[in-house]
């Protein structure tokens, strides 16, 4: 932007500020209203209970049994996916992207298997919004593709969700897609994540968010430390896919704490927040627990908005351990240790921020202009699907957005009297509807999109 234009541009004064990404008035369903209103928690269990049926779910376990194994899994959730298409006169186009795949943790090749099924939007069908959980589970020798590992939490849990959200979502129409996923090779080397990342680029879509949702059905820790009311959301800082360029302009101007993935966590948040005491999202600053991943870091390797959605207290005896009872302490994650309420209110919120994803626009690319200046100017390119655009503005030591303005018709603003030295500036775009976006922060890296297209 040119120091003429920004001089040029709509001037907008001061106005008081919100502390959290509101929604426009009237604009949402909340969990009381909408599609959320229709998960059920017996539905999330009888699948949880179907998955559980398989005994392992092991990446490397039989492919061509009918009653056990990760083939007959895989092949349990596409008849899933095709039964909800039946019942929604075909609105689900379900496919099985596959590979062949060899690594650490696989010694000989073997074919691994995603089932996705695609929901397309009626307005702007490569616009889409992913929804993912891992299919296969472990036991605690990792290679062990033979023993009983009902991985009931881990992963039944999120499978069991996606199918959900699927079966209520596929009830209304949307101007972007939807795209349900069920993954294999997670405990492998998250090898399914990957494949569907490289099939999200194949196909060309313009990925809004990834809700990668893994251990989602537990409520209690191994020392009896219970939260039913809480959901962590895990987002990364600095983006994955930073060149070197784009580092250095960050480190000059800012951006370390305001990639998608981080921006997206916080409407997340927010989105929670509408209805208070229902769910409460905690918000993880970094891309995964310490030490470990999940299938939403290959989204974010390519540059693609991605979050982790897990439970707010692990239960490290009942996750990737053997069946067992050992010194009194019974191991193995099994259904009896899943509290199902529980992740009936995660695939809500799920559920409610897929329906807010699919009818909002894309977030704009904004960029701003503010050295050695009294005011801020700020511009960026029209959104399809956008009929207005907020500006927001958060102190660099704070961690939530301010609404500085709202209802913007133009793609360009001049803050007389804000010196931006001081600020971090975003901008969020609302439908005709007022359906209003994340934000995407003006800042080096700041948009929803790769910064490397392929």
């Amino acid at each position: 932007m040119t120091r003429f234009l920004a001089a040029t541009l709509l001037a907008l004064p001061l106005a008081a500020c919100a502390t959290t990404q509101a929604p426009i008035a009237g604009s949402a369903a909340t969990a009381s209203t909408g599609p959320a209103t229709q998960v059920s928690a017996d539905r999330l269990r009888a699948d949880v209970e179907a998955m559980v049926g398989f005994g392992t779910r092991h990446t490397l376990s039989e492919q061509d049994s009918a009653a056990r194994g990760i083939g007959a899994a895989t092949r349990w959730g596409e008849g899933q996916f095709r039964a909800i298409s039946r019942d929604c006169g075909g609105c689900l186009q379900v496919v099985t992207p596959e590979r062949m795949i060899t690594g650490a943790r696989i010694p000989e090749p073997v074919r691994l298997v995603n089932v996705v099924a695609i929901q397309r939007g009626t307005e702007r069908p490569d616009e889409v919004v992913i929804v993912q959980g891992h299919i296969d589970s472990r036991v605690t020798d990792v290679m062990d593709a033979t023993s009983d590992a009902p991985g009931a939490n881990d992963n039944a849990s999120g499978t069991a969700l996606v199918i959900e959200a699927a079966r209520v979502l596929s009830q209304q129409r949307y101007p972007t897609t939807i795209v349900y996923a069920l993954l294999s090779g997670e405990e492998q080397g998250l090898h399914g994540g990957a494949l569907l990342a490289d099939y999200a680029a194949e196909q060309g879509w313009q990925v809004k968010a990834v809700l990668n949702n893994d251990i989602v059905g537990g409520s209690c820790g191994s020392d009896g430390l219970c939260d039913a009311r809480t959901v962590r959301v895990f987002s990364e800082g600095p983006r994955a896919d930073l060149d070197e360029r784009t580092r250095a302009a960050q480190s000059r101007n800012g951006g370390e704490n305001d990639s998608p993935g981080r921006n997206l966590s916080r409407w997340i948040d927010a989105l929670a927040a509408e209805e208070p005491g229902w769910l409460d999202v905690r918000q993880i600053w970094r891309t995964d627990r310490m030490g470990r991943g999940g299938d939403q870091i290959p989204f974010l390797a390519k540059g693609y908005p991605a979050v982790r959605f897990s439970v707010a207290i692990e239960d490290y005896e009942h996750q990737h351990q053997d069946l067992r009872t050992e010194g009194g302490i019974t191991y193995g994650d099994t259904i009896d240790e899943m509290d199902f309420p529980y992740l009936a209110r995660v695939t809500q919120l799920n559920v409610r921020a897929l329906d807010r994803l699919a009818r909002s626009p894309m977030p704009p690319a904004p960029n701003v202009e503010a050295a050695v200046q009294t005011f801020t100017a700020l511009e960026w390119q029209a959104v399809p699907g956008a009929a207005s655009y907020s500006i927001w503005r958060r102190r660099t030591d704070q961690p939530g957005w301010e609404r500085f303005r709202e209802r913007i018709a133009g793609t360009q603003a001049r803050l007389e009297g804000v010196r931006g030295d001081d600020w971090l500036f975003g901008v969020s775009a609302i439908s005709a509807a007022g359906v209003e976006s994340p934000v995407a922060s003006a800042v080096p890296g700041g948009a929803f999109a790769p910064l490397v297209t392929e």
